[in-house]
């Protein structure tokens, strides 16, 4: 279990002190896919880099597996380190190395020697848990970038980590080559058990992959919880901003005498049923989609829409009793200033 309490961590600059993070408490269980996401400049990076010490917070502690990792010393910090790896944007591969020298460079030079023949075929068995291969021999300005995330996970792993650190791991790839490195990441996860933390500033990613998720915001932490429940009622005005970039702008979507709706698909088929036509079938109740976003997490579809309604307050408390009665379905009305 990684245990972060009350993290602070300031930096000192010509133009003053700032403070990165502000009594960040956090708290992850072995095994789990986390997310943790925010604006650029909320402190997403220094969290990640805190927790394996490659900074020292000015207060508060990391505590993983009961190990309270600030008070250790450097020799035991180092083999603290080989049970958490990190991969960045950037990947961070050595070019005059090829891909299978490259994975096995960690065994080199953290003690873990054994003999040339198993390091290779340590190499070996990560470039194929990372497909990859028949990319042994290759140089990494000879692969795609997708493909040179991929050694560098194999690399990362070669150390057999518990705690995989994923820093914007994804920000430099295109959608699809996303799509194919997080359910890498997955695979990984359930295969072998370990700890995977993402730190991003995409939606898309904690949606696709991630069981829980913080949302910094400043600094601090805005919210927590499981993904599809943080997804589907955001609480802080932080993770509304997130989960809802459009849809929380009501007065650009009001039109007059209308009246406005919230729905919220928890979980259910729901939002991808055609909801609003059986209402109108159902109820004769007329309502205007004027906005709709849903996503899928873990098989299951969340999501949310505004419906306006124009045929009164009696029609409006109707459609709200109607659509609260569906299954993992939640509605209520919304003004502008909400």
């Amino acid at each position: 279990m990684i245990e972060l309490n009350h993290i602070t961590k300031t930096f000192t600059t010509a133009e003053g002190t700032v403070e990165a993070l502000r009594d960040v408490s956090l708290r992850i269980e072995d095994g789990d896919i986390y997310g943790v996401i925010g604006m650029s400049g909320a402190g997403k990076s220094t969290l990640v880099r805190c927790i394996n010490m490659l900074e020292r917070p000015t207060s508060g502690s990391v505590v993983i597996d009961g190990v309270d990792m600030g008070a250790l010393s450097d020799r035991e910090l180092r083999e603290q380190r080989r049970k958490i790896t990190m991969i960045f944007q950037g990947f961070n591969l050595l070019m005059q190395r090829n891909c299978l020298d490259n994975v096995c460079f960690p065994l080199q030079i953290s003690g873990l020697r054994g003999e040339r023949k198993w390091q290779r075929q340590r190499g070996m068995e990560l470039l194929e848990l990372v497909g990859l291969a028949d990319k042994a021999r290759a140089y990494p300005a000879q692969l795609s970038g997708g493909q040179q995330q991929r050694v560098a996970i194999a690399r990362a792993l070669a150390t057999d980590p518990k705690v995989l650190l994923c820093d914007e791991a994804t920000s430099a790839l295109d959608p699809t080559t996303t799509a194919s490195i997080l359910e890498l990441i997955r695979q990984i996860n359930e295969r072998t058990g370990i700890t995977a933390i993402l730190i991003t500033h995409q939606m898309s990613v904690v949606e696709s992959v991630c069981r829980h998720v913080a949302i910094l915001d400043h600094g601090q932490v805005a919210e927590t919880g499981a993904v599809s429940e943080v997804f589907a009622h955001p609480r802080s005005e932080a993770a509304k901003k997130l989960v809802y970039p459009d849809g929380e702008s009501i007065s650009a979507t009001l039109v007059p005498n209308e009246r406005v709706i919230r729905v919220v698909f928890n979980g259910s088929s729901a939002s991808s049923t055609p909801l609003i036509a059986h209402m109108a079938v159902e109820k004769g109740i007329e309502a205007n989609i004027s906005y709709a976003s849903t996503r899928t997490i873990e098989g299951r579809e969340y999501g949310s829409m505004l419906l306006g309604i124009r045929q009164g307050e009696n029609v409006l408390r109707e459609a709200i009793e109607y659509l609260n009665q569906q299954p993992d379905v939640s509605a209520e009305e919304v003004v502008p200033d909400a």
